[in-house]
C-alpha cells in the first residue's frame, strides 16, 4: 500500500512545500494538490516538481468542465515533462454548485464528457492529429460552429510518456463503473471499507469486465485524515466538520452526491438531519449530527494499534494507495505520522 498526502485547497501550501523534502525522506510516495474554486492546482504542482525528486504528483482533481480536453492533455503532458514522468492526471466532474456557480458552465453529461476527455487526452499524448467527433466534443470545431478555418493538429512536443496515468474521482455507480473500465486509478471520497463491496462492488465488477488489460489493475486511491497517537482524538473534529460540509452543503437538496453516498452507506436519517442543519446555517450543529461511527470509519486518527486495524480493513477492501490529510498542527508530528504510517503500510 502506497502512502501519499493531499494538500488542501484552502491554504497551507507554502508550509507543506517547505517540509515536502523531509516528508519524502520519511517515506511519502505521492502528493495530491486539491482544486475546488481555489488557487489552481497546476501552478502548485509545477512548483512541487522542482523541489521533489521521487514523489508522484497528482491533480486532485482537475474539473472536467472547466478546461477543454486538449488543454487538459497539454497541461498533463507539461507537468509530466517538468517532473520527469512523475505526474498522474486526476480528473473529476465536481458538481453543479461549483461548475455552474463559479465557472458559469452548464453541468451536463459528466460521464460522457469524462469518457471523451480521457480518449482525447490519450490521443494527444500519442501525438496523433486530433480529429474527434463525439457526442460532447468535436475537434476541430465544425465549420458551421465557427470560422471554418480549424484544422487537425498534433501536439508540438513529444511527451515524456505517451500514456500518462489517469485517476478519476467517482462515487456514483455509473461513474465508478466507467472509471473501472477506462482509468488507471479510482479516487472515492469518504471510503468506508466495510461497506465498499455492497456500495461499489457491482459497478467495479461491471467496469473491470470491459477493462483493457494494458491498463493494469485498478489503483484504488483513498483519501483519509491521519494522525497516530494516544492523544489525537480531538483532531477528528476537523474530519467531522469536513463531513458536515460535504454531506450537508456541497450541493442542493436532491443534487448532493455526498449526501446520497451517506444514504447508500445506511445513514439516511443522519444525512437528512445534517443537510437540514447545514443549509439552515447551523454548521456546528450539523457537524455534531454526523454519526460518530461514520467519522471513525473514514479516518485514520487514533492510537497506533487501532490505525493498524483500519489499514488492514482498507487493504482487505482493495485499497492500494492512501492519500492522507496530515492533521497534526506541528511539523514534527506530521513527519512522525508519515514514518509510522509507512511502517504500518509495509507490515503484513
Amino acid at each position: 500500500m502506497r502512502v501519499g498526502m493531499r494538500i488542501r485547497y484552502d491554504g497551507g501550501f507554502h508550509e507543506v512545500a517547505a517540509e515536502i523534502s523531509e516528508l519524502e525522506r520519511a517515506g511519502l510516495q505521492l502528493v495530491s494538490v486539491a482544486e475546488a474554486y481555489s488557487f489552481d492546482a497546476v501552478s502548485q504542482l509545477g512548483y512541487l516538481a522542482a523541489v521533489t525528486d521521487r514523489l508522484e504528483l497528482t491533480s486532485g482533481i482537475l474539473q472536467a468542465f472547466t478546461r477543454t480536453p486538449t488543454l487538459t492533455a497539454m497541461t498533463a503532458a507539461g507537468l509530466d515533462a517538468v517532473s520527469g514522468g512523475r505526474f498522474t492526471l486526476g480528473l473529476g466532474a465536481s458538481g453543479p454548485q461549483v461548475v455552474e456557480g463559479f465557472h458559469g458552465v452548464p453541468y451536463d453529461a459528466p460521464l460522457g464528457r469524462l469518457r471523451e476527455i480521457v480518449e482525447i487526452c490519450r490521443a494527444v499524448w500519442r501525438r496523433e492529429r486530433i480529429e474527434h467527433r463525439g457526442r460532447h466534443y468535436s475537434i476541430p470545431l465544425p465549420p458551421d460552429q465557427g470560422t471554418g478555418l480549424g484544422r487537425p493538429l498534433k501536439l508540438v512536443n513529444t511527451p515524456v510518456r505517451e500514456r500518462i496515468p489517469v485517476a478519476i474521482a467517482a462515487i456514483g455507480p455509473k461513474n465508478v463503473e466507467m472509471t473501472a473500465e477506462v482509468a488507471e486509478g479510482w479516487e472515492p471520497i469518504f471510503f468506508v471499507p466495510e461497506k465498499a463491496a455492497e456500495t461499489w462492488g457491482a459497478p467495479l465488477a461491471a467496469g473491470t469486465a470491459r477493462r483493457d488489460p494494458a491498463l493494469g489493475p485498478l489503483d484504488v486511491r483513498v483519501g483519509v485524515p491521519c494522525a497516530i497517537g494516544e492523544d489525537v482524538a480531538p483532531l477528528r473534529a476537523r474530519e467531522r466538520a469536513q463531513l458536515a460540509l460535504y454531506v450537508g452543503g456541497m450541493g442542493a437538496r436532491g443534487r448532493n452526491f455526498y449526501n446520497q453516498l451517506a444514504v447508500r452507506y445506511g445513514y439516511a436519517d443522519a444525512a437528512a438531519t445534517v443537510q437540514d442543519l447545514y443549509l439552515a446555517g447551523r454548521k456546528e450543529e450539523a457537524a455534531a449530527a454526523v454519526p460518530d461511527e461514520l467519522v471513525a470509519a473514514t479516518s485514520l486518527v487514533g492510537p497506533r494499534g487501532w490505525v493498524a486495524e483500519r489499514l488492514a480493513a482498507l487493504r482487505d477492501a482493495g485499497v492500494t494507495t492512501l492519500v492522507t490529510s496530515l492533521v497534526q498542527p506541528d511539523r514534527a508530528g506530521r513527519l512522525r505520522t508519515v514514518e509510522q504510517l509507512r511502517e504500518l503500510a509495509d507490515a503484513r
